[in-house]
């Protein structure tokens, strides 16, 4: 299984032209998680493709760093500053939180949809629409930090511990998702939300997609580590 033909900047790769570009100068210069990503969502299997450093750096700018990365980093900094740095408590849910975690895919019915919907793209090799699909649920997350504004909620301490738990738990599942894409950056969302090295230590070296359940939801009162940005922009020099 391979992707179709890829030119380079609109042109066919050529020796003679010097415009190849080697795997590892993309992996020193963009980071192996964002090569892999870039790769797997740009170009369905088996459609020929254009590679062009403006496309990739804009993936990246726009999907990991200000969608994926951001809704992290937003909801991660909120906790350490608001909640002393531990998963907050939860009290009732509204409807807005229940919806995110239905797109984040917590419930059971949910989850076998999931996994139903992603062997299917598996067995067409379509990773392109699986990553698409991670995206939105990211992008749901995003509109609903905006709508909820937990930053506006000083007075209302209830209120935004269960807006930052609800975020929180739909960027764990987004990580668990993104797992056979971006295997490191995935990892360091996870040990930020509690997990350990040892929930590593398995025969799958990761997180299982059964853990996407709410059986397996972040305990309130965990201590978090400080957060770090995963995803970083990349700056284009003019």
């Amino acid at each position: 299984v391979a992707h179709g033909w890829w030119t380079i900047e609109g042109e066919k790769m050529s020796k003679s032209i010097g415009n190849v570009i080697a795997p590892k100068d993309l992996i020193e210069e963009f980071g192996l998680d964002q090569t892999r990503y870039f790769l797997m969502r740009e170009v369905p299997f088996g459609n020929d493709g254009n590679f062009s450093r403006t496309a990739m750096v804009e993936r990246i700018n726009s999907d990991l760093a200000n969608n994926i990365g951001n809704l992290a980093q937003r909801t991660l900094s909120m906790i350490q500053k608001n909640c002393h740095g531990v998963v907050p408590q939860v009290t009732a849910l509204t409807e807005a939180d229940e919806k995110l975690l239905d797109e984040a895919q917590v419930t059971p019915v949910k989850i076998q949809e999931t996994k139903t919907r992603i062997e299917q793209h598996i067995m067409s090799f379509r990773f392109d629409v699986i990553a698409e699909d991670i995206l939105k649920i990211a992008s749901c997350a995003n509109e609903y930090i905006d709508t909820q504004a937990p930053w506006k909620l000083k007075e209302d301490t209830a209120r935004r511990d269960t807006v930052l738990y609800t975020l929180s738990e739909a960027v764990r599942c987004i990580a668990i998702m993104l797992q056979p894409f971006m295997p490191e950056s995935s990892k360091k969302i996870l040990l930020q939300l509690g997990y350990t090295e040892s929930d590593f230590d398995n025969k799958c070296g990761g997180i299982p997609f059964e853990q996407l359940s709410s059986e397996f939801a972040l305990e309130s009162g965990t201590n978090l580590p400080a957060p770090q940005g995963v995803f970083p922009r990349i700056e284009v020099k003019k």
